[in-house]
Formats: C-alpha cells, structure tokens, sequence
C-alpha cells in the first residue's frame, strides 16, 4: 500500500522531495523487514526512479546504495552508466561492480568517472592497466596515489610514456619507495628531455650542447638509481637500459669508476648473455685474455679496453663502494690513475680521454662540492657547540 501511494504521489512532486523519498525508500530496501511482496514493490518503484528526469533523485539512489553489497544489481549497474554526478558513488564504492564492468567504464566513460574508478579500494590490475591506457592525466594521478591499486611494471611504464611529461605525474611518482627502477628512469628521462625543450627554446643552450648535457646527466642517474637497486629490479633496469640504447661503455665505464662493481657485473651479464657466476669469474681472473673476450662478447669497443682494464686494477687497488651513496658518483682517485695510465699507453682513442677528462673534471667538482658541505657542516656545529656552551 505505501509503495502505491509513493508510486502515485511521486509523478506530481517536486525534484527535491521526490529525491528524499527515493532515497528513504532506498534505505527501507536495505534495512527495513519488507515482506517479500513489498521488497518487490519497492524494487519496482526504485526502477522506476532510474528514468526519473531530475539526476537528485538517481543521485539519492546512488548514495544509498554505494557501499551496500546487498543493493540491486540492476539498480547499481544502471547507476553506474548514468551521468558522471550521478555515478562517480557506485563507481568509487560499490562492491558490486566486477573487473569487466570498470574496465568498459574506463573506456567509455568521462574523467571524472575514470578518477572515481581509480580510487577504488583493492583495484585489480585489470582495472589499472585500462586506466594507465587509456585514462585522463587526472585519473592517473588518482591510481598512483591509490595505496591499494595493483600497478604491474608495464602499467607504470604506460603512465610514463603517455603522463611523464607532466610534473604532478612525475612528483607524484619519483616520492614512491617502491616504485620500480627502470620506471624511475624513464621518468628522469622524461624529466631531462622537458628541461632541455625548454632551454633550447629560450635560446640559453645550443641543441647540441643540450643533448651531451641531457646525455651525461641520464649517466650519472642511471649509475645514483642502480646503486639502490637489487635482484629483479636491478635485472629490470639493465633490461630497460638495452632496450632503450642506453646500455653503453661510457655508462658501464662510469659504473666502473664509480666503484659499482653490481653495476658492472649486471652491464655485462645482460649485454653477453652469459650466466652471473660466468662473468663474475672471468672478470675475477684477473688475465687481460678473459677480460678482452668478455668485453668482445659484449660488444664493446676495442678502444674502451685499456680503460677497463686500468680501472679494474685501480678498484683492485682502492676497493670498491661499501655504501649506496659512494656507488652512486665517480671515485676521483680511479678516475685519475685511469686517465693517467692511458694518457701515457699508445693505445688509447681519443674519444677515450675526452671522455676520460670529463669524468675527472666531473669527480673532482663533486669532490670539491663535499668537501665544501663539510666545511659548512663543521662550521654549524662548532657554532652550535659555542653557544651551548655561552648559554
């Protein structure tokens, strides 16, 4: 009787109160003892609403209805089509909505619905590989603040070549712990070629000079974010580096000179294909015969072995890093006997001992730079010292 007389009342009244009445009926639905008669009354009536011209009233339905696992699933599968208002609450909460449904949503839907899909709690990669395909920027932004989303590394990467040009994107993501290394450089990257676009264009660098700076800077990344880096993450990341061309001998030079010897190891495993403990052993031989054929297998040139074999005699000598931080910058020390030692053989390139100087003058800056930090470091708390001890 009461679902007849809402039935008939509700053709002459006002949006806003027929929105109130939708959602008091949608209320009873979930939480009042209706006779089956009646929950079936009522459920007829609700979809009705569904064709009601006033998006109050389907909005009412919408926020009754959003969290509740026992709600209609015509009702909420219509919802969740509706105008975006109207189903940004059944497509952020409702349980009700498998995978299917929320990735044709992504597809289909407007940004505002693609953002509430992405702050769903326990969205399956399913679901957040369609928004890293084809999601807005803003959606995005949603899934990787998303705690609970499951981002696969091919998700992440999709988000960096289609969003990584976009500074939320990037800040957004270069905070997170976890996330996988060759996705972080690839964002460096992205960052890198923004930076230099915009330095060509205001005419403070030349295009070429921009590129060996852009070049050189990847470099020292590359070597800053492996030496944080281990196991399937760093395999990953040398994965990522040969696929993109980055994997060179001025990088695994670098990394050598940087006392990374993971790095180094890691560089050559991916480009010879041999197994780790193979490689491991022929570099720990020593003999100049299984370096030469490694680093033929590898594909290096001819002209880098000199270098390679100073500076694994020079980190024999000094040790290699026994910390992130001091696997992540050239060793000056190295750098310079490397130098030295092919500026005196006959069989060092030139391209070599550019390369070879740039790295001294960069080691020796960077040095200069801590020593500096030191000094200031010191300075702040000997006066901290003295006015703890005048007061």
């Amino acid at each position: 009787m009461i679902v007849r007389q809402f039935i008939s009342w509700i053709r002459t009244a006002p949006a806003g109160e027929r929105a109130e009445a939708t959602r008091s009926l949608a209320r009873a639905w979930l939480v009042s003892d209706l006779s089956d008669a009646d929950r079936a009354a009522a459920e007829g009536a609700l979809l009705m609403q569904l064709d009601d011209c006033s998006p109050l009233v389907r909005l009412a339905m919408s926020e009754v209805f959003a969290r509740s696992a026992d709600a209609p699933a015509s009702i909420i599968r219509a919802l969740s089509t509706d105008q975006a208002s109207v189903a940004v609450p059944v497509l952020e909460f409702s349980p009700l909505l498998i995978d299917a449904d929320l990735v044709d949503i992504v597809a289909t839907g407007n940004c505002q619905m693609q953002c509430a899909i992405a702050r769903r709690a326990a969205l399956p990669a399913s679901v957040c590989a369609a928004i890293a395909e084809v999601g807005s920027p803003s959606a995005a932004l949603e899934l990787i603040e998303n705690p609970h989303a499951e981002l696969a590394p091919f998700s992440w990467d999709r988000i960096v070549e289609r969003h990584g040009h976009l500074a939320a994107i990037r800040e957004s993501m270069l905070v997170l712990e976890d996330l996988p290394a060759a996705t972080r450089l690839a964002l460096v990257g992205k960052l890198s070629d923004t930076l230099a676009q915009f330095v060509v264009a205001r005419r403070w660098l030349s295009a070429d000079r921009a590129e060996r700076v852009v070049a050189e800077a990847m470099d020292r990344s590359t070597v800053a974010i492996a030496a944080r880096s281990r196991d399937d993450d760093m395999r990953g990341l040398m994965q990522h580096l040969r696929a993109t061309g980055q994997l060179t001998a001025g990088l695994i030079l670098r990394a050598l000179l940087s006392g990374n010897l993971e790095l180094f190891h890691q560089s050559l495993v991916e480009l010879t294909d041999l197994p780790y403990g193979r490689v491991a052993a022929l570099l720990h031989d020593g003999a100049s015969a299984s370096l030469n054929a490694l680093l033929i297998r590898a594909g290096l040139p001819e002209s880098t072995f000199p270098a390679f074999r100073a500076a694994l005699e020079a980190a024999q000598q000094l040790g290699f890093a026994d910390s992130t931080d001091g696997a992540a910058g050239l060793r000056r020390r190295m750098v310079e006997r490397v130098l030295t030692h092919c500026e005196t053989g006959s069989d060092a390139a030139g391209p070599l001992l550019i390369l070879l100087r740039r790295f001294a003058t960069e080691s020796a800056r960077d040095e200069a730079s801590r020593y500096c930090d030191d000094v200031l470091a010191e300075d702040w708390v000997a006066r901290f010292e003295w006015a703890a001890m005048a007061a």
